[in-house]
């Protein structure tokens, strides 16, 4: 019984953690808004704006989403090349070999890429794929 009464608050809990915001809690969101402006920022996204990294000769893919893996490392690749790196090593990790598969693919389609193989082991073995690429035209 005791725990019973215990648990009891957890669902109310949980409901109004994900719950949409009520009508009154939006209108306050929104109060420094005139009529007829628009927000367009989401307020939950802390980088509207796309973000610029520097670009070197690795690449640690752990910092990215799975579903943005493919995009980033074509660009990824893309920058380095403009660059003017001639090798370049993406860290995609061990795991089951998914994100290794798909580096893998996109290097194969990638004109300016001549040649790949996995990292040596200090510098993450399996884990970690070298591409060469070709020099800037």
């Amino acid at each position: 019984m005791l725990i019973t009464q215990t648990l009891m608050p957890f669902p109310d809990w949980i409901q109004r953690l994900f719950a949409a915001p009520s009508r009154t809690a939006r209108d306050a969101r929104d109060a420094h808004l005139d009529d007829d402006e628009t927000d367009a920022t989401d307020p939950f996204d802390p980088f509207p704006e796309p973000i610029r990294i520097e670009i070197g000769d690795v690449f640690d893919l752990h910092t990215i989403a799975p579903r943005e893996v493919k995009r980033v490392v074509e660009e990824y690749l893309r920058e380095a090349h403009e660059a003017g790196y001639l090798s370049v090593r993406i860290i995609h990790g061990k795991g089951i070999g998914v994100q290794r598969e798909t580096v893998r693919a996109i290097l194969s389609r990638t004109p300016f890429v001549e040649s790949w193989t996995d990292a040596p082991p200090e510098a993450g073995g399996w884990g970690a794929t070298v591409a060469h690429l070709s020099e800037r035209n």
